[in-house]
């Protein structure tokens, strides 16, 4: 079994360097499909493919990859700038995060998903089942997936999450697989992110179905945004504090990260809203209660077997009863371990906006939170 794996292996590393073509580095002319909200992808049409460029989120004015997207029926143009070329639509596909399978589900495409990473950490059924029966193959951790799984799967592409000074992604880049690196949680938008769906769309053959995807998205997000600039105008401002601490701190989301901004288009106040940082902010207890002691409301993410508890909370700290949230019963818990926060979120941001929007004006009658549920007692 291990000579024939390794035969496997060298087989397909040769027929990728026999068939990967990374194009004659010519630069062509093309037209720039105009985005409303991504800071760092550019799309641009050619006669016979398409060219996707994703800036580097760490250093400015550089590039982290370009893509060459030529559907699968036509031959490559002879005429290709340099970058990786993608074969679309994709019909296998290893993805290594939850947000991106909830997001190739939601455009209809799951069936294109054969392999996953860290699969204990996607809370969707169906990718579930799929590894139990075999549809879907566990290619271990996202970090350092295992190529003999790959090489099993047969994928077309893999889908990668790029972080800072990560070193690469290991053995699997010389499998000569094309890599998407799924740098849209970079974006300092959630639109922005939510953008990026056009893209995904184009790698797996519906972009018309992306583009709609996302008109929905951020039509309902700007009507949401209105409704709450509207209320908030008949009553008192009022302030939201996230998440609690986990071990020996607290993580805060920054002020220019996707939350801290929603939280901003909530019409609600955010202690950190002035703050530079699109990432969390690691403080001490001590510094989360005197600069957001006060808030209005509490909301938080957790996971965990059990709902948290106004008396479980103040079993794991018990300096929360310092919170005026807590002391007013105005806390708000989202289990990730049963819900789908993760793989719905980020690509339909409309969805949290919603959550906060429906807490902070109750008086829009826009139904239940379908995230954060209030804390019993």
């Amino acid at each position: 079994m291990k000579n024939k794996s390794i035969l496997i292996l060298f087989t397909v590393l040769f027929l990728c360097a026999c068939g990967r073509r990374t194009g004659t580095g010519k630069d062509v002319q093309g037209d720039t499909l105009q985005l409303k909200y991504a800071e760092h992808l550019t799309i641009i049409r050619h006669q016979g493919f398409t060219e996707v460029l994703l800036a580097d989120p760490w250093n400015t004015g550089k590039t982290l990859h370009k893509y060459l997207l030529v559907p699968s029926e036509s031959e490559l143009p002879r005429q290709l700038p340099q970058g990786s070329v993608i074969r679309t639509p994709i019909r296998k596909a290893v993805i290594a995060t939850s947000v991106h399978c909830g997001l190739v589900a939601s455009m209809g495409c799951q069936k294109a998903i054969a392999g996953v990473c860290d699969q204990q950490y996607i809370h969707l059924p169906w990718v579930q089942e799929g590894c139990k029966n075999g549809t879907v193959i566990d290619c271990g951790s996202g970090l350092a997936p295992s190529v003999e799984k790959i090489i099993d799967v047969n994928a077309d592409a893999l889908f990668l999450s790029p972080f800072q000074n990560s070193g690469g992604y290991g053995p699997v880049v010389e499998l000569g697989v094309p890599i998407v690196e799924t740098a849209d949680y970079m974006e300092t938008s959630a639109l922005g992110r939510a953008e990026w769906m056009k893209f995904y769309g184009m790698l797996f053959g519906v972009e018309e179905k992306a583009d709609s995807i996302f008109q929905e998205v951020e039509s309902d997000y700007l009507s949401l945004k209105e409704k709450a600039a509207t209320a908030s105008r008949q009553k008192p401002r009022q302030s939201i504090v996230m998440d609690k601490q986990t071990g020996s701190v607290w993580y805060v989301p920054g002020g220019k990260s996707t939350i801290g901004k929603m939280i901003t288009d909530a019409q609600a106040d955010y202690a950190w809203s002035a703050d530079d940082h699109s990432g969390s902010l690691a403080l001490p207890f001590e510094s989360v209660l005197e600069k957001a002691g006060n808030a209005s409301f509490w909301f938080f993410r957790y996971n965990a077997p059990q709902p948290v508890t106004y008396a479980s909370l103040l079993s794991e700290h018990h300096g929360y009863d310092h919170f005026d949230a807590f002391r007013n019963k105005k806390a708000y818990g989202c289990n990730t371990a049963t819900s789908t926060f993760y793989e719905d979120t980020p690509f339909h941001p409309n969805l949290l906006l919603r959550d906060f929007v429906t807490v902070l004006y109750p008086e829009l009658s826009l139904g239940e939170p379908r995230y954060f549920i209030h804390l019993q007692q």
